[in-house]
């Protein structure tokens, strides 16, 4: 009995308590010059403030209604028209639509990752850019690299291929990667990306279509050469493809609409949150590097730094029986 004269008293006391709030509202009646709305939870002026702060800030007053309900999700931006390697995309197609619309939802949606990439994309955009442009394959290669490892330079995957451009061991040595004990050259920046320009060029010589290319790069080119001739077709948009590779070339493409707008998209980053490159000078050496660890020292600097700018080598040696010259960059 004692405890439920409690509990009566309790609800008497919120029950005036309810009653004091809603019938002293605060009494300006201008609501854009209400100063009370930000802390007086009674205030009926509080939800048409903050309607008017959240139309203002996002532009229009059906974004400032649907801000008032927290559990909505807004369907990102859908392109009117796109082209790969200058390829133009049948965005006029459902099916077409339907495959795109799938991974910008994914990749918009996957935060942490498609974060991550944008913030390393100012540390490795601007060389693979320049190295692509040299070597004559079109810009949007850049997507396929995102779409392969995401932009880390380590990335393994666990059938073995590596690096920047998830190269296999046997693709990579045919195209004069050096892959051995001691040093493994698909984890070298430039070289991995100058073999993987290697390769999509030649594929393009037998497709005669970078969108195609792309897909050879995921699939074969055994593969993709076997799909059109079984289906007589010679387009990536006409050709029924294995899962990973009928979903590869729409996740390239993508990438390509939230990294090129980031914001469109919800991410909004500055230059400051972005990674990007450390200053390093080059040392060349035709000798073997028994230690490193020692080497390191000997350059002011350290083990872990010098492994981090050079991930093509794997031990605390560089075996040189041949004289080769190598280039290892040190941080200044």
């Amino acid at each position: 009995m004692k405890l439920a004269s409690i509990f009566i008293s309790l609800a008497i006391i919120t029950a005036i308590g309810l009653f004091v709030y809603s019938t002293d509202p605060c009494s300006e009646t201008d609501k854009t010059s209400c100063t009370k709305c930000a802390d007086c939870v009674c205030c009926s002026h509080r939800s048409n403030c903050a309607a008017d702060s959240t139309a203002d800030f996002f532009g229009g007053a059906e974004a400032a209604e649907a801000f008032n309900y927290p559990h909505m999700t807004y369907l990102p931006e859908f392109p009117k028209e796109m082209s790969f390697a200058n390829e133009k995309v049948p965005l006029n197609r459902p099916d077409v639509q339907e495959a795109l619309d799938r991974e910008i939802l994914s990749n918009t949606f996957w935060h942490t990752n498609t974060l991550l990439i944008l913030k390393r994309r100012a540390r490795l955009f601007p060389e693979i850019e320049k190295i692509l442009k040299e070597c004559g394959v079109p810009d949007d290669f850049k997507y396929l690299c995102v779409a392969e490892s995401n932009l880390s330079p380590t990335a393994k995957s666990p059938v073995g291929a590596a690096g920047l451009w998830q190269i296999m061991e046997k693709t990579g040595k045919e195209l004069g990667l050096e892959i051995n004990e001691d040093v493994d050259e698909r984890y070298n920046f430039e070289k991995s990306t100058r073999a993987a320009c290697q390769y999509l060029k030649k594929s393009y010589r037998a497709l005669g279509s970078w969108t195609l290319v792309a897909a050879a790069y995921n699939g074969g080119q055994g593969r993709v050469t076997k799909n059109i001739e079984t289906q007589k077709q010679n387009n990536y948009y006409d050709i029924m493809w294995v899962e990973e590779t009928g979903r590869y070339v729409f996740r390239i493409l993508a990438l390509k609409l939230i990294m090129n707008n980031p914001q469109l998209y919800g991410f909004n980053l500055t230059d400051a949150d972005s990674y990007h490159s450390t200053k390093y000078y080059e040392v060349k050496t035709d000798t073997t590097i028994a230690d490193i660890a020692q080497f390191a020292i000997d350059n002011k600097t350290t083990y872990k730094a010098i492994k981090t700018l050079n991930p093509w080598l794997k031990q605390n040696k560089l075996s040189n029986p041949k004289r080769k010259e190598y280039t290892i960059l040190v941080p200044r």
